[in-house]
């Protein structure tokens, strides 16, 4: 299967029988465009930069046949017009086998309490956890490696990619971090750095094989 990385915390997978996209948010600028040609989509939590929710609702009204999956918190604000996932729940969608891991999202501050978070573990080889370090229960090929934002720690970076001990990662959630920072990122968590693993950065737009 082909992945194709956008703005920050959205991907997209396509097979042969589908498209399924993950986390199109307000921090990805096509992400309209990018839902109205997905087969089925994913969504991680409720967050505004991995749930565009205006553009979701825009697009169920056209299309009340497209297939959104999500925590319960989604599914309230689409007006019931998506699948809640928990974790440990199998699915096939879009011709893809989906494994949910995960509920909640990584601690903010003690003020802020977090909401359900769900990573998703496609044809058990590409994990895309959302906003947590928490480590899945199954094998990962392909490890999505959030690099930026206000729960972020490299520390906590490394330590997840080690217990999840992928063959490869690529970098998401990089928005927070200028050109710089992303190469800060790459040094320290990289194949010289803590995790003995490339971190591979992919400009929006560009697709690899996973």
């Amino acid at each position: 299967m082909q992945l194709t990385k956008h703005a920050h915390a959205c991907v997209t997978l396509t097979g042969c029988d589908g498209t399924l996209l993950i986390d199109p948010g307000t921090f990805t600028p096509d992400a309209a465009e990018l839902i109205a040609a997905a087969t089925a989509v994913l969504v991680t939590h409720e967050h505004f930069d991995h749930f565009d929710e205006a553009a979701l609702a825009a697009e169920l009204d056209r299309r009340p046949e497209l297939r959104v999956h999500g925590p319960a918190a989604v599914r309230e604000r689409l007006g019931g017009r998506a699948v809640t996932v928990r974790s440990g729940d199998l699915l096939e969608v879009a011709g893809f086998q989906v494994a949910v891991h995960g509920e909640r999202h990584a601690l903010i501050h003690e003020d802020i309490p977090p909401v359900d978070n769900v990573g998703y573990l496609i044809e058990g080889r590409v994990f895309h956890p959302g906003d947590s370090y928490r480590v899945p229960e199954a094998r990962v090929e392909t490890l999505l490696l959030p690099t930026s934002g206000p729960w972020t720690k490299f520390g906590e970076a490394a330590e997840f990619v080690r217990a999840v001990h992928p063959a490869r990662m690529i970098q998401v959630h990089e928005l927070m971090l200028s050109e710089l920072g992303q190469n800060s990122a790459r040094m320290l968590l990289g194949e010289k750095g803590l995790t003995g693993l490339p971190l591979e950065i992919l400009p929006a737009g560009e697709s690899t094989d996973v």
